[in-house]
């Protein structure tokens, strides 16, 4: 049996789907059920900030899909090895990487977990094309976009990419104790995305560049500082690492990791 976290989310609901297809039994754990998830998933409610919940609900399993989340990430292994999971995939994210100082709470989960004697893989994604749901609002509104650094490129990937490569490594031999970074397949900027959906919707869609401090106290609103202060670090001033595209996804899966523009056909009806 496969345990995933954060199944209600824009990773945890694709990999369910790729773990089912893939003939695996599968429990949706989260803090609320998970809606319209696959025939024969089951669902436990269960809270990562309170390890103690997890006990009962990873008794049996074998493998665990784990987000950061909470504040006690030896707990959650602690819970994890007494339920018999054997093997580990945690969703942690590029930062932890390239800026630790700013990414304590998931270089802190990383370091669990590369510490631990379970079989782990950790995968750090880049920013996720989903992020652009942020922008729906204003160009079902107004046709607009507004956000910093419009001209800087940064290689996106779609959730779903994500979901198919926790698929694999939670199924798959050979992945034990490897860090995945995980990007799309080009650099795209802000300027260039609001572009791409103006061109998807059929409209043009103005794109309005924020100031820093602009965009850090929006993002202030639900982000602790220090993720802010990194996050707009890469988004205005990327090093080489964060504006590399890897090849992770083509070696996991076989196929190049899907573009912006497959991710908002899927999502479209967002925006119009």
């Amino acid at each position: 049996m496969i345990i995933v976290t954060g199944a209600a989310g824009n990773v945890g609901r694709p990999l369910i789907e790729a773990l089912t297809e893939a003939g695996q039994t599968v429990t949706a754990v989260g803090r609320r059920p998970v809606d319209g998830r696959p025939a024969g998933v089951g669902y436990r409610a269960a809270d990562l900030a309170d390890p103690q919940t997890l006990r009962p609900v990873l008794d049996g399993a074998d493998a665990l899909f784990l987000l950061v989340a909470g504040d006690d990430p030896h707990g959650i292994l602690d819970a994890a090895k007494a339920g018999g999971v054997r093997r580990v995939v945690l969703l942690s994210t590029q930062g932890a990487g390239t800026r630790p100082e700013s990414y304590r709470h998931p270089r802190a989960f990383e370091e669990a977990v590369t510490g631990s004697d379970l079989a782990w893989t950790v995968l750090r994604p880049g920013g996720f094309d989903s992020n652009a749901y942020a922008w729906a609002p204003g160009v079902r509104e107004q046709r607009t976009v507004a956000a910093p650094f419009g001209d800087v490129g940064l290689p996106g990937i779609d959730p779903a990419d994500i979901a198919e490569v926790a698929a694999a490594v939670l199924v798959g031999d050979g992945h034990a104790g490897r860090v995945y970074e995980l990007t799309g397949p080009a650099l795209m900027s802000p300027r260039q995305r609001a572009e791409a959906i103006g061109a998807a919707l059929g409209e043009p869609v103005r794109f309005i560049e924020q100031t820093r401090d602009e965009a850090r106290a929006q993002m202030l609103r639900f982000m602790p500082e220090p993720v802010v202060e990194g996050t707009l670090a890469i988004l205005g001033v990327p090093t080489a690492a964060e504006q590399r595209i890897s090849p992770d996804v083509q070696r996991v899966l076989g196929r190049a990791p899907r573009t912006f523009a497959d991710w908002l056909g899927r999502h479209l009806a967002a925006f119009r």
